[in-house]
């Protein structure tokens, strides 16, 4: 009868394969390399609110501008330029991720049967008599024996392993700018400006008719900013006139966001000023 195949082996194999955790190996690196990205998206954002900007009293976020002098026309100059636009902003990224897994299963079995089987068998006769016929006498012996023997002996081996190895490899750098973040750097890039240490005073005319209604004034301070509201104008008295009052109606300011309309109702001199600076203007009838 023909023996059966023994799949003690392949048996052992399949186990094993399956018992081997590929979502930990695969998933594990996975993982750590989304942790790691989301790690570094937030340090690019701490560096960014930590270097680039600045919080004012009511907590609106201000871009940090660093400020350089040099000189310009004979005149002291401040150059303003964001810092964000000068400083390199650390955009790491992870660009490639290799992993190589290698699984090695073997298995074996082996089974080993042995049989024996002895007969032995021994005849003989041997008996003992005796007789006395006349002058005659004699003796007969007679024996007899059986012997059997049976051996059997079977050995069964089964043997396996599982061995697996992984190599993971990381490679990062850095990244292209995000798209908002480089529009942001364009708007600020647009704002770098020059202006005189002292604020920059500027009218649209020195020299008008009551006809021209005013002048048109606008003032950037020392930060660059402008600041219409700092702006005053005082009305020059003639000789021998008494210098006029705070409440003087020779003119009036009409403020907008950069500047102010200066309307002047009465002829003479006037001076202008804002900040550190001033100037004359004339009106005439």
């Amino acid at each position: 009868m023909a023996s059966s195949i023994d799949t003690t082996a392949s048996t052992v194999a399949t186990n094993a394969l399956q018992s081997i955790p590929f979502g930990s190996i695969i998933g594990g690196p996975l993982s750590a390399c989304i942790e790691a990205q989301t790690n570094a998206a937030k340090t690019t954002l701490d560096y960014i609110k930590e270097v680039g900007l600045t919080s004012d009293e009511d907590g609106n976020s201000r871009a940090v501008y660093v400020s350089f002098e040099y000189r310009k026309n004979g005149h002291k100059t401040v150059l303003s330029i964001p810092l964000l636009t000068i400083v390199p902003i650390p955009y790491f990224a992870i660009r490639d991720i290799d992993i190589a897994f290698k699984a090695s299963i073997s298995a074996s079995s082996s089974l080993s049967t042995t049989k024996s089987n002895s007969l032995e068998v021994s005849a003989g006769m041997k008996a003992k008599a005796g007789f006395n016929i006349g002058i005659a006498k004699g003796s007969m012996e007679m024996s007899a024996s059986v012997s059997s023997k049976k051996d059997s002996t079977a050995t069964r081996d089964s043997k396996y392993s599982v061995e697996y190895t992984m190599d993971v490899a990381v490679k990062a750098g850095q990244d292209d700018m995000p798209a908002g973040m480089s529009k942001v750097l364009e708007m600020l890039s647009e704002s770098i400006d020059s202006i005189v240490a002292t604020g920059e005073l500027t009218v649209s005319s020195q020299k008008i008719s009551l006809a021209d209604g005013g002048v048109y004034v606008t003032y950037k301070n020392v930060d660059g900013y402008y600041a219409p509201s700092e702006i005053t104008v005082e009305r020059i008295p003639k000789d021998g006139e008494k210098k006029p009052t705070g409440d003087d109606d020779s003119c009036k300011l009409v403020l907008d966001k950069t500047g102010a309309v200066c309307l002047i109702e009465v002829a003479g001199q006037y001076e202008i000023k804002a900040g550190d600076n001033s100037t004359l203007i004339t009106v005439t009838e």
